[in-house]
Order: C-alpha cells, then sequence, then structure tokens
C-alpha cells in the first residue's frame, strides 16, 4: 500500500473515534475562540514528520506561496508568532538602510491605547515612544480625527491593528501617512479576511502582520507572517527574522548570490564567508515545517472559515437587537466586509449591570468570554515605568476598560451555541434590572 494511502487511512480512522460529543446547554463549555481541525492538517503534520527536515523547508514555501496568492502580496514571510511579525515589522524601519525614515531611540510611533500589548510592544522594543490616541466605540478603532494633533516632528509611523476583525479607516490614516511620508503598519492578527472597499486587510500598509495561533482565523499552533509589497523591506524583514543575517540563502543552501567569498564586509577579512557576516541586531523567529504544513493545510479551508465567522457573527447581531437598550452592540460599515474575530459587547455607563458579575455568570454557564485585551494599556503594570504620550482623553479606551467584553464567532460555533450565549446574557439581564 502507498505510504501517503496507509497514513490518511489511519488519520481518518483516528479522528472518527474523536468526534465531537453533542452540545448540552450550561454543560458543554463554549470557547470564545478555538481552532477548527480534521484529518487534512493531521495528514500534512504526519508527512512533515516523515520527512525529518524539521526546520523550515518544503511545507514552509508551500505556505508562503499560498499566503502570497491569497493576499496578491509580494511576500509573506513566516515567523514564530503574531508578536514576533509585530516585533519584526518594527523592527525591520530601524535599518539605518532606509535613511532619514529610520526610526531611531527617542521617535514617536501613533497607536491606540486600547489594544493587544505585542501591537504597541515592539514601539518601546526598538526605544521610541508611543504616541496613545483614543478609539471610537463602537467600532473599537483609532478615532482618526486625532491623528494630525497626535504628530510632531519625530512622529516616523503608524501602527494599529484591525480590532476584532473590523478593518480601521484606512481611508483617512493611508492619507495622514502619504502626506507625511509615514510608515504604515497594520497588524492584521484578528483580520485575516477581512475588506475595506473590496481590498483585503493586510495590503493598505507597508508591512502588516498575521497570526496563527489557535484562537485565530487559521492555526499553525503558535506562528504569524509579516506581509509587504516592497523588495527593500521584504530583506529587512527576513534579516531581522533570521539573526540579523546579511545572507538571503534559503535554509540548507549556499551561495545564491555567487559572491560568497568575494565580497568586502564592514572591517572583516575581505572574502569573509557571507554566510556568517550579520548587517543587522536580529531574532531567530523562524517557522517549523511543522508548522508549515498545518498552515498550509488550513489556507485550503480559511474561505469556509471566513464565511462561517461572518454567518455566526450577522446571527448574534439579529439575537441580540433586544439588548441595544442596556449594551452598545457592534455594527458593520458598509464599506467593510469584516472576518470577524470576536462579538464585542459594551455596558451603556447608565445600565445598572456589572462587567464582572456578568461575565462571573457566562462562566458559570460555560461559556467562555474575554475583555477587549489589555483595555487601557497605559494603566497596565507593565507600562508603570515607560515612557509615552497620549493625545487628548481616553474617554471611550476607559469605557471600554469597564465595561466592553465579547464572545466567539469562530467557525466551530453552530446556531444553538450562538443561541445559548445570547438568550443566557438575556436573562442574566432580566434578573438582575429592576
Amino acid at each position: 500500500m502507498d505510504k501517503n494511502i496507509a497514513i490518511s487511512s489511519m488519520v481518518s480512522a483516528y479522528k472518527q473515534l474523536n468526534q465531537e460529543t453533542k452540545f448540552i446547554p450550561g454543560e458543554t463549555f463554549i470557547s470564545h475562540a478555538s481552532k477548527v481541525i480534521s484529518s487534512e492538517e493531521i495528514f500534512a503534520l504526519s508527512e512533515a514528520v516523515l520527512d525529518g527536515w524539521f526546520t523550515a523547508g518544503r511545507f514552509c514555501a508551500r505556505f508562503e506561496l499560498k499566503l502570497k496568492k491569497f493576499f496578491d502580496i509580494r511576500s509573506a514571510t513566516l515567523v514564530n508568532s503574531g508578536s514576533s511579525a509585530n516585533l519584526v515589522a518594527m523592527s525591520s524601519l530601524t535599518s539605518s538602510t532606509l535613511g532619514e525614515r529610520s526610526i531611531n531611540p527617542g521617535d514617536e510611533v501613533i497607536t491606540v491605547a486600547t489594544s493587544f500589548p505585542t501591537t504597541v510592544n515592539p514601539i518601546l522594543q526598538v526605544g521610541a515612544i508611543p504616541v496613545f490616541i483614543d478609539v471610537d466605540i463602537p467600532s473599537y478603532n483609532m478615532d482618526v480625527s486625532k491623528l494630525n494633533e497626535a504628530k510632531s516632528n519625530k512622529t516616523k509611523a503608524v501602527i494599529i491593528a484591525h480590532t476584532l476583525g473590523n478593518p480601521f479607516n484606512l481611508d483617512e490614516v493611508q492619507k495622514f501617512c502619504e502626506k507625511n511620508n509615514l510608515w504604515l503598519i497594520e497588524d492584521n492578527c484578528d483580520a485575516m479576511g477581512s475588506k475595506y472597499r473590496d481590498k483585503l486587510t493586510g495590503t493598505f500598509g507597508d508591512l502588516a502582520s498575521l497570526s496563527f495561533y489557535p484562537a485565530h482565523h487559521i492555526t499553525t499552533g503558535e506562528g504569524g507572517a509579516v506581509l509587504t509589497s516592497s523588495a527593500k523591506l521584504r530583506v529587512l524583514v527576513e534579516s531581522f527574522r533570521d539573526w540579523g543575517r546579511d545572507c538571503y540563502c534559503e535554509p540548507g543552501k549556499d551561495n545564491t548570490c555567487l559572491k560568497r567569498f568575494d565580497q568586502q564586509h564592514g572591517d572583516l577579512p575581505f572574502g569573509y564567508d557571507h554566510k556568517f557576516v550579520y548587517s543587522h541586531v536580529g531574532y531567530n523567529l523562524k517557522m517549523t515545517d511543522f508548522q508549515g504544513a498545518l498552515g498550509s493545510a488550513q489556507m485550503d479551508k480559511l474561505p469556509s472559515f471566513i464565511n462561517k465567522r461572518r454567518e455566526n457573527w450577522l446571527k448574534l447581531r439579529s439575537l441580540a437587537e433586544s439588548l441595544e437598550e442596556y449594551f452598545i452592540l457592534p455594527y458593520e460599515d458598509p464599506i467593510t466586509t469584516p472576518s470577524w474575530y470576536g462579538f464585542a459587547l459594551t455596558i451603556k455607563p447608565d445600565s445598572k449591570l456589572d462587567r464582572t458579575s456578568l461575565l462571573r455568570h457566562l462562566d458559570e454557564k460555560k461559556i467562555g468570554t474575554r475583555l477587549l485585551f489589555a483595555g487601557d494599556l497605559t494603566r497596565q503594570p507593565s507600562f508603570r515605568d515607560k515612557q509615552y504620550r497620549i493625545v487628548g482623553e481616553l474617554n471611550n479606551t476607559n469605557l471600554i476598560t469597564r465595561n466592553t467584553f465579547w464572545i466567539g464567532c469562530w467557525p466551530g460555533l453552530e446556531d444553538e451555541q450562538l443561541e445559548f450565549m445570547i438568550s443566557t446574557i438575556k436573562n442574566y439581564v432580566k434578573g438582575n434590572i429592576q
């Protein structure tokens, strides 16, 4: 029997023995986010194991090709997490090869305070200063009216996430960046497949990040990618990902440039092996071929995942209409087509509802929830001794920190789970509003 057929048969048999049990409301846990894996992914992982290559190889190359085709973009560089993708993207902009546009210690980068930490942390990690702007509700994205006020003669870049898959105002942000010659990094980790004016998010900025953590749109376990259409930035991204090396040979390859022993590099002896020349202070943030195999298999299912996320979000939005008296409900801008990551609810300030009490109740009913990440980052312990600047008031940021949470709309959820989540919230409201 052919090796692949034998493996495929065994994988299918294993999956049949591990079918999910029937959903029992209040007893079966409903995760806020999770992966959807079937026999195709397990078979791909098995192939990668039997290849015995382990580090980035043919499966990573296949995965990168599928990403480039999906986004119709020049470069997709795989890394070991979405957080690393943001770090590599920001670090690449510190290269001295970028001249006056290079980000140096003390320069400023505009962002929002309501964020996941690793959207903002790279600003600090390269020695720059975050400049925080408030967000709008219920988009939970940057209040773009504050952009001009945020700019100073030290501003070099803007980095923002498409919150929960909802695209931020790319018309205004792109216009602002182009007018002021600023870099734009799109944190697209929550938004794989989202569209703004029928164009995929992640293709507007100079650089963009993706995450393949199990909670995201596709998964490689841990993993991420950096997208760019710039050949120059692609070289920098790969250098910072791969120890800061100057050489661009693929793993296991030598002398791609045909000048391996024929160049002068810095103060090194002439002819110093180009594979061991380092032009930047970089990292080792590569993806393994196991992850590449898993990601490549998941890419084939991405369109169906995106459709299911949208279907689930729209179902939740319809079911939640009667809650509008007590919650600020999310909305979908007509010029966008979000690939939703979660369904956000903000308790209205004049409501008698208490978020902590509600979340405890949902937890007791086995319904997973999450806050809107770190809330106001400037109030987090990690920012106590950090240098940053705030533009205007963070009123909506503070409301989000007190009153916002979200529930899942991931592809593994079906109508009975969605209905149970909303009905549980409705029953709580009835029992707690006098």
